[in-house]
């Protein structure tokens, strides 16, 4: 049997950590099981690029090295972010691509985000990967493939500044968290016509300044600083690998992403009224009354990235996010989520204004906490502990208990929600109400029933 990690491949993609978890060889593996499917597909040719980490270009050749050697020509376009792969895949190779990316994981890890014939691989379609590389099920005769370099960033930038118009020039500060984000921002947002200030854009995969997840307050103080301290009205922060969004206004504030959402909703829906938008399970309350308000149908998703891309192909919505900072634009774009141009959409909308701190502000807001973890027991397993957890709660004054992923549990004046993380050991909590008294209640709740499991402790 092959020598690979099985708990490398998980819900939305494959990650694990460098030389232990991933290694060479599984690189090499995983590039035939790909191939292998997408040789039952048709699929002849696929893009293949990567992040800014340490590790990347040798896992780069062993997947590539797998590509080819099952048949499949591929098209290698460097580091890049990861939308610039999707980019790619979609007006080059009819929507096949792989991108190597550790995203917002420590410098240690490393993974693969893949999709094939326009559908990104998630949950089942992983395991298949798992299954063919298990059975050697690989592409066993036939001609070697091809490997052919592009520079897409061009063709990338050209696209967007050919139909993204400013109304004026805005003056932005971006933070890049030393991700490969950085190596491409400043030129995309002086294309649009911004002043730029850059911080960390210079792209080093040890990531020495803060760490490459603008989802945590810590890592946007930065960027606070030099709104505070400088003419710049808005500020636009980067992950790892550019597929998602941080925004904080001059004041500070941070705009978390199912507000950017509302904004963005609002824009989509002034121009296609009726329109389709998906949010995650952990998003605000005040998001699908803000949409059916413009006009809108709210849809509710799990969480992940492949998810949320699966649910607005069947259900041909216009646009989606989740409170990680994905945001997804079908309407003047191509389906899939991208963390700089959600930014250019976002300029775009603000630039109308001479206040663009006033339109974010004025976004409807609720007491709410950030993504609380409880630690899980090395080797538990957190899907079935909250499947446990669900046959003996009990919560007094719930309107509603949505279970499509964890537990939200709403209430007349908030609602709590737990989930079991696909990407690392933990439970994840999320709290938002309309007071404190409602929240502190509804957190009581939570803890009464995470107690009961002998395995878990409340972290508050």
């Amino acid at each position: 049997m092959a020598n690979i990690a099985p708990d490398i491949f998980k819900a939305y993609d494959i990650r694990g950590i460098v030389g232990k978890t991933l290694t060479n060889e599984a690189a090499y593996l995983i590039g035939k099981a790909i191939a292998a499917k997408a040789v039952q597909q048709g699929i002849t040719k696929i893009a293949v690029g990567r992040d800014g980490r340490l590790s990347g270009p040798e896992l780069m050749a062993e997947l590539c090295r797998g590509l080819t050697e099952s048949g499949i020509n591929v098209l290698n376009i460097g580091m890049v972010a990861t939308p610039m792969l999707y980019f790619a895949a979609v007006q080059e190779c009819d929507g096949s691509g792989v991108m190597i990316t550790g995203s917002h994981n420590p410098p240690d890890y490393n993974g693969f985000k893949m999709m094939l014939g326009g559908s990104t691989l998630a949950g089942e379609a992983i395991q298949e990967l798992l299954a063919i590389i298990q059975q050697d099920q690989f592409v066993s005769d036939g001609q070697k493939g091809a490997v052919t370099e592009q520079n897409i960033a061009e063709q990338y930038q050209n696209y967007i500044t050919g139909h993204i118009k400013l109304k004026r020039p805005m003056n932005i500060v971006i933070d890049a968290g030393n991700g490969v984000a950085g190596a491409f921002a400043g030129n995309l947002y002086r294309a649009l016509g911004c002043s730029v200030t850059e911080l960390f854009c210079d792209v080093d995969g040890h990531f020495p300044n803060h760490h490459p997840d603008p989802a945590k307050p810590e890592n946007l103080q930065d960027v606070i600083r030099e709104l505070k301290n400088s003419d710049a009205e808005i500020g636009l922060a980067f992950d790892g690998d550019g597929d998602r969004l941080g925004v904080v206004t001059k004041e500070g504030n941070i705009i978390y992403p199912d507000r950017q959402l509302m904004l963005f909703a609002q824009d989509v829906l002034s121009r296609n009224a009726g329109a389709k938008v998906i949010f995650d399970v952990k998003s605000t309350r005040l998001l699908a009354p803000w949409i059916k308000q413009h006009g809108g149908q709210p849809i509710m998703e799990k969480t992940g990235h492949s998810f949320i891309k699966s649910s607005m192909k069947k259900n041909q919505a216009l646009l989606a996010g989740e409170m990680s900072g994905h945001t997804f634009f079908k309407e003047r774009w191509l389906g899939f989520d991208d963390g700089l141009y959600a930014g250019c959409r976002l300029l775009e909308i603000l630039s109308a204004s001479d206040n663009p701190s006033a339109i974010l502000n004025a976004l409807p807001q609720n007491i709410s906490t950030p993504e609380i973890n409880i630690k899980l027991p090395e080797g538990s397993n957190g899907h079935q502990i909250i499947e446990s957890l669900s046959q003996t709660a009990q919560f007094e004054g719930v309107s509603e208990i949505i279970t499509i992923d964890g537990m939200r549990v709403e209430f007349s004046d908030g609602f709590g929600l737990m989930r079991a993380s696909n990407t690392t050991p933990v439970l994840v909590l999320r709290f938002e109400a309309d007071s404190e008294e409602a929240i502190k209640r509804i957190q009581n709740q939570f803890k009464t029933v995470i107690e009961s499991h002998p395995a878990l402790h409340w972290p508050l």
